[in-house]
């Protein structure tokens, strides 16, 4: 059985028997206006991490980071820019050393450019992660211009997990599903998180 290591996120850690398996690529959805940044920084938290920013400055990135109220790291941020972003990216994963974390942010991107090449990308990470065995995070704006590739990032991810953000009357709701654990199972329950200063079980109960 591969190691378990832990997201640095408690409810899930014990939802999911002590974390992911080593060498696996987890697909997070969430909305672009929603809180999903508290689970890639606190992720951090747990060992040395690559951070890959696609769209924003690396130096933005690393700011909030360090700002951040919940538990971080010392991440490395690296931002990706040019013309050739799976060729800069696939240059960074490359390096990353053992028993890492790689955060994907955001994926989108990547999932616009040609297909073949993000398969082969995707192929080649997966390969990468689970040799060095590794943790991959691949965070996928699930907003009003989904990318066309976003149903390859989650077939070739082991893991999905969606996060929905709503308001129901003055609060706003976040639930976590895990509808894909490939080598594992899937969580039939759906998670209700508290996402403010770190992310945790929203113990809150709804009054009809």
């Amino acid at each position: 059985m591969s190691e378990r290591l832990r997201t640095g996120i408690g409810v899930l850690d014990r939802k999911l028997d002590g974390g992911i398996p080593s060498g696996s690529i987890v697909a997070l959805t969430a909305q672009p206006a929603s809180q999903a940044e508290l689970f890639l920084y606190e992720l951090t938290a747990t060992r040395g991490t690559l951070y890959i920013s696609l769209d924003r400055n690396g130096d933005s990135v690393a700011n909030s980071i360090d700002s951040s109220k919940t538990r971080t790291g010392d991440p490395t941020v690296r931002d990706v820019t040019g013309d050739a972003p799976l060729d800069n990216a696939a240059k960074l994963v490359s390096a990353l050393p053992e028993n890492s974390n790689l955060i994907v942010d955001p994926t989108d991107v990547l999932e616009r450019q040609e297909p073949a090449r993000y398969r082969n990308f995707l192929n080649e990470l997966q390969n990468h992660i689970y040799n060095t065995e590794s943790l991959a995070i691949l965070h996928c704006l699930d907003g009003h211009d989904v990318p066309p590739l976003r149903d390859t990032t989650e077939h070739m991810a082991d893991i999905v997990f969606q996060l929905q953000t709503s308001w129901k009357g003055d609060r706003i709701e976040n639930h976590l599903a895990v509808p894909k654990f490939r080598g594992g199972e899937a969580l039939s329950d759906i998670i209700k998180l508290e996402l403010a200063d770190e992310v945790d079980i929203d113990t809150s109960r709804d009054i009809a």
